[in-house]
């Protein structure tokens, strides 16, 4: 079984999103390390990519700044390393289909199941153009996470059906980025989900306060948070993640 549905067994998940390197590498670890010691039950870590399409301008600007600050696919693969040492929650990578092609797709895959990587998210490759990827993701047991957006009506069976993980669904059209209201029926998303699949299933894209990961969490398995942690890491650079201790346990006490 996917240790990422280890997430998922002790009530709904929460799940911070960081832009690895912004403001640097070592403050992406203490940030991972103060997030999970404060409930969050599965970390969603950024390989920065120069143009990321499906994020909005905050994690947008933390791509660049991290690009800027000199930070590669290796120091990222050598920093999970070293978080290997203390996290044991399951850890997925998002990126682009590009960051993987470019480093050499069986290469950074093995190297996600050497370095204890349990899932990979590619949101610019769409469920129809996922095999080439799926294969290798099989062969090294990391997961292939699937997305469902408010705009796949009609290929949810089918998502659903193949998904491993968690289903990554996408709370509103556009970019990522926090959003005052999810106004998205996700409710009679998630049903249609289940009648195919007991994957679980958790919400990102625009949820940045505790009432909204509450209501997420009410109609979902779990919350997904990014942009929100961009901006603390933003303001506070090294002295963030002392901050974002405090915000993750606001966000799990809430989602109870």
């Amino acid at each position: 079984m996917s240790k990422i549905h280890e997430a998922f067994r002790n009530g709904k998940a929460f799940i911070p999103f960081i832009t690895c390197g912004d403001p640097d590498l070592e403050t992406t670890k203490e940030a991972v390390k103060a997030m999970v010691a404060n409930g969050a039950d599965l970390v969603e870590l950024g390989i920065p990519f120069s143009d990321p399409t499906a994020e909005g301008p905050v994690i947008q600007g933390a791509n660049l700044r991290a690009l800027k600050g000199g930070v590669t696919t290796d120091k990222v693969f050598d920093m999970v390393r070293e978080l290997r040492k203390d996290v044991t929650v399951p850890m997925v990578f998002m990126t682009y289909a590009n960051v993987v092609y470019s480093y050499g797709a069986e290469k950074f895959i093995s190297t996600c199941k050497e370095i204890g990587i349990d899932g990979l998210i590619l949101p610019d490759i769409p469920y129809e153009e996922k095999e080439e990827f799926q294969a290798l993701c099989t062969e090294y047991d990391v997961n292939l996470i699937s997305m469902i957006a408010p705009t796949s009506e009609n290929r949810i069976a089918m998502i659903a059906k193949e998904a491993e993980g968690f289903i990554y669904l996408v709370s509103s059209l556009g970019v990522t980025g926090v959003r005052t209201e999810i106004k998205t029926d996700l409710a009679s998303i998630t049903k249609v989900i289940r009648q195919y699949t007991d994957v679980p299933v958790a919400i990102g894209f625009g949820i940045s306060t505790p009432e909204q990961a509450a209501k997420m969490a009410a109609v979902s398995d779990g919350a997904i948070v990014g942009s929100a942690i961009i901006k603390i890491l933003d303001q506070y650079k090294a002295e963030a993640p002392a901050v974002l201790g405090e915000y993750v346990k606001s966000m799990k006490d809430a989602m109870k």
